[in-house]
């Protein structure tokens, strides 16, 4: 609490790669713990009011429900406001809060940032109303509304990846804890957007999502995170932090696509992958890689990827898209991205 309010915590630092990974961790770390602060919270305000309704009238279950999630609420404001700041400056030693922090990260000499921001929310902003209302008057198959995401994956991602890729590690952190923060509220029924949340997630599920948690919106953000998060400074391998959107925005959305419209020829009797999806999900992935190498060499990077090692890397993360049945969105970029660093 003292160093929540004493002036140093409000001090600007500038902005390098061991504390956005402090900052990611700190906030993730106390989203991890929230849901221990909620029930431990939500269990001692119900013991005082049951042995309140002894003397008074039974609890109305809407005020429960309301008074419920104010102790949500208040527990995430402890959790961000005086939690999350006291890890990172005890264990990490960031002299600064993490909430201003990213502020002065965001506003100082960052007008690349901001207009990249501008482009994300757009972005974001036409992709859910569209493709929400597709999924509710439309026939549209439920796996092509999924592949569309990773589409937009594609167009929100990949231009970070060359231009600010300090940035997209700290949006990643950012975008891990605010799907942390919904899925809570969402399985919770938190009033007021625990219900609204529920019926937007619910239009994309299939059968890897459980009754409880809905994860595929995680698997796909990780998908596409975890190999820019394992490939800083590895200039000698520059597709390496494209694993994930190659693999998932372009390769597995046109193999889906192609395969779900055109193919014939199944790679198991009992399974509905095709080999026209896969011979299509590697040509685009491949294609895709020659404009990428072209823009990174432009850019200035070191190019060391031989074709034939890439051609191989691409066609084996394909069949393994092909023949798999688990969650592929989670595995399958690590998988190309260690291929890729061969």
């Amino acid at each position: 609490m003292e160093f929540s309010a004493s002036p140093g915590a409000f001090i600007h630092t500038p902005g390098t790669q061991s504390e956005i990974a402090t900052v990611i961790q700190g906030f993730l770390l106390g989203l991890f713990l929230l849901p221990l602060l909620y029930k431990s919270s939500l269990q001692v305000w119900v013991y005082c009011r049951t042995l309140g309704k002894q003397r008074t009238q039974a609890i109305e279950k809407r005020v429960e429900k309301r008074a419920g999630s104010a102790v949500f609420y208040v527990s995430l404001l402890l959790v961000l406001l005086f939690l999350v700041p006291s890890w990172t400056r005890l264990v990490q030693g960031l002299e600064v809060h993490p909430f201003v922090w990213v502020l002065n990260y965001m506003f100082t000499n960052s007008d690349e940032r901001l207009l990249l921001c501008a482009y994300w929310i757009f972005v974001i902003c036409v992709s859910i109303r569209r493709f929400y209302s597709i999924s509710k008057q439309s026939k549209t198959e439920r796996i092509l509304l999924r592949k569309y995401y990773h589409l937009v994956a594609v167009l929100i991602f990949s231009p970070a990846v060359i231009f600010q890729p300090a940035f997209l590690d700290l949006a990643f952190g950012a975008a891990f804890a605010l799907f942390l923060i919904l899925e809570m509220i969402r399985v919770w029924e938190v009033y007021p957007l625990g219900h609204t949340i529920h019926q937007f997630m619910n239009a994309f599920t299939d059968h890897r999502d459980s009754e409880i948690l809905i994860i595929s919106h995680f698997s796909l953000l990780l998908g596409c995170a975890l190999p820019k998060w394992m490939s800083s400074g590895f200039n000698d391998r520059p597709l390496a932090p494209f694993a994930g959107i190659l693999s998932l925005g372009i390769g597995d959305t046109m193999a889906s696509m192609i395969g779900y419209k055109y193919g014939v020829l199944r790679w198991s009797k009992t399974g509905k992958k095709t080999i026209e999806g896969t011979a299509a999900g590697i040509t685009s992935v491949l294609a895709a890689c020659s404009i990428l190498v072209t823009l990174l060499a432009s850019s200035g990077y070191i190019l060391s990827q031989h074709w034939l090692s890439l051609s191989l890397a691409v066609t084996l993360s394909l069949l393994l898209e092909a023949y798999t049945t688990q969650l592929d969105n989670a595995f399958i970029p690590l998988v190309f991205y260690s291929l890729l660093c061969l």
